[in-house]
Order: structure tokens, then sequence, then C-alpha cells
């Protein structure tokens, strides 16, 4: 009888226990609004531009593209450490850090801008081309690789001279890049739907690879360890899955429209892609040939442009306030909404 009993309690517990894990599962929330840091008119702007945002999770920095300037935050805090102005039309911030540099790609001028990354000065540029967008810092090869969207090329700098070292004919328009660190750079080719491998070393193209069910694509992120690329495309609106040694695509996923960014973080396995519909999907690498849907955060209009903190597991968007959309013209029968200017923000999301 004692036996008895003492079985029945300790079931008992243990029903109690799960219940209350339930409970605590069932009430901890998912990703959320954090913060939220307003900014005031780029200097020297007539309009509120922004584009891709930037954390070094281990300088604890986070760089957001706002038009003429780029701005550094705390990404702790969100304190502004400083401003890097004097540009014209700034998009992407690659970070060299082993020698002590950063670069930022400014499409308006078609340069790439060197800065110390303690100081946050400008200490020289170079000559990239047209419509410079992406920038990627290669750790195998020591190299920035700068995409260069309208002229269909990238820009190759080595990243401890700050010269340029060599222009690769891409074949298309250039979005996103991602670096494995074993000497291969993967773009994808927007109006080609496709995604290109590139020897980091030789500068050659070594593979190009077809996109569907995805097409249009911009968004690329990676996991190194289990040679995974992450694609994302607006026209069909698609994430995609592929063997990063092969090009196989190995699952597809639909998403909202105006996709801009994504990133993996390696700790979760989790693949965060941001759209312009106030929208971040959140997938999860079960294993390296499996892969589900995990959320779906809602953010606001605009914040398509995202940086993932791999120390705490946060992300940045940034976007501005919006008025409606124009009347409709024969040349922009679907016009977008309009920025209100002075709105610019950051946003942090974590959990």
């Amino acid at each position: 009888m004692k036996i008895h009993r003492f079985t029945h309690l300790a079931v008992g517990a243990l029903v109690v226990l799960l219940g209350s894990l339930s409970l605590m599962m069932a009430a901890a929330p998912g990703y959320h609004l954090l913060k939220k840091y307003p900014f005031p008119a780029a200097p020297g702007s007539t309009r509120e531009y922004f584009d891709y945002v930037a954390v070094d999770s281990a300088a604890r920095r986070v760089y957001v593209s706002h038009g003429t300037e780029i701005i550094v935050m705390d990404a702790d805090s969100g304190k502004t450490i400083g401003n890097i102005t004097g540009l014209k039309q700034d998009h992407g911030v690659a970070v060299a850090a082993e020698f002590g540099r950063g670069f930022i790609t400014d499409g308006g001028q078609g340069k790439v801008i060197i800065f110390d990354l303690q100081t946050l000065k400008v200490t020289g540029e170079a000559k990239a081309d047209e419509d410079a967008d992406s920038i990627l810092y290669d750790p195998a090869s020591k190299r920035i690789f700068v995409m260069n969207g309208d002229p269909h090329s990238s820009t190759v700098i080595d990243a401890k001279s700050g010269s340029v070292v060599g222009t690769i004919d891409l074949g298309g328009g250039p979005e996103f890049a991602v670096a494995d660190g074993k000497g291969t750079v993967y773009v994808n080719i927007e109006d080609k739907a496709e995604l290109v491998a590139i020897d980091s070393n030789t500068l050659k193209i070594k593979s190009r690879w077809p996109l569907a069910p995805a097409g249009t694509p911009t968004a690329l992120a990676m996991d190194v360890k289990n040679h995974r690329l992450f694609s994302a495309g607006r026209n069909p609106q698609k994430l995609v899955v592929l063997d990063s040694d092969t090009g196989k695509v190995l699952a597809s996923f639909p998403i909202s429209a105006g996709v801009d960014a994504a990133a993996f973080e390696p700790e979760t396995g989790l693949i965060f892609v941001s759209t312009r519909e106030g929208m971040v999907h959140v997938f999860h690498e079960d294993s390296p040939g499996k892969f589900s849907e995990a959320e779906t955060i809602k953010t606001e209009f605009g914040a398509k442009t995202m940086g993932l903190d791999t120390k705490t597991h946060n992300i940045f968007l940034s976007t501005v306030d919006f008025g409606p959309a124009p009347a409709p013209t024969t040349e922009h029968p679907h016009p977008n909404p309009t920025p209100k200017p002075g709105t610019f923000h950051v946003l942090v999301f974590g959990k």
C-alpha cells in the first residue's frame, strides 16, 4: 500500500510539474518590440532614405544606413556613438576588425568610403561604380566585395591597403552576398533569378544556380557549418533553402511582399527574413535537411532591412512613418505610401 501511495503521489507531482511547464511555455512571449529609437532627418537630405542595418556583435555596435549618413549605435543601450556624414546615398557597411577599418558603399558617388573603427573618422576612399550597394568582408581572402547593382558587377578591394584589386562581371544585377569563410562568396542575382558562387581568391565565377520557385532574389543568409544558403525573393515571394555545395533547392516557404534582408543565427538555428509589409518571418533549421516555420513577427510597414545581434539574439530594423500613397498614374499604377520627413527610427525586437 505504501508503494502504491508513493507512486500515486509521484505521478500527481509529475502531472502538476508538467502542467506548470506547459503554462510557462504558453505564457513565454515570442519576439516582440523591446525599444524604438527615433532619429532626426539626415543632414543635407531632402527625403527619408534608408537601407542596410549591420550589427557588429563582438564590438557591440550597430551601423544604420540613413541616406547621407551612417548612424553608429551602441547595441546594448541604443545610444548614438557617432555619425559618419558627408555621404550622398549610402547603402551598406562592412567591418574588417583585424585591420581596424570599416567600409561604406555610397551608390550616389559610386565610391566606397573607408573609416577608422575607433574614431569613426573617414580615412580614405576607393572607386567602385554607380549604384554601389551591398558590401561584404570575406575573411578568407581579406577582401571587400562591393555589389554594383546597375553595372552588374562587383568591385573587389584589399581590406588592408584599401586598393581596388579587381572587378567581376556578374552577368546580372547583384543584391545580397555572403561568404563561407573558406574562399567562396555567394551572391543573389536579382534580374536573373539565380545565385552565383565566386572564388574569392581568383575572382572567377565557379557556379550559377537557379533559384526557382523564388524569383527576383534579394535577401541572402548562410549556415556555414551545414552548408546551407537561405535566399529570399520578391516575385514569386518565397524563401528557398539551397545546398551551398551543389546548388540543389532543399525547401521553400511563402513569405510576404518586399523582402530585403535575411539572417541566420547558428546558436538557435533560426532564420530571419524581413519584408516591406512589416513582417519578419522566422524559420527553424530542425536538421540540415529539415526546416520549419517558427513564427511571424509583426513589425512596421517599411521595416524591410534588418540586422541580427548574435549575442543577445535581438534583431534591429529601420523604417519611417508613412503618409497616404499618391494618386495612381500610368507610369506608377500602384504607388507606395509616402515617407514622412524626420520620422526615421530603429526598432529592436527580442524575447
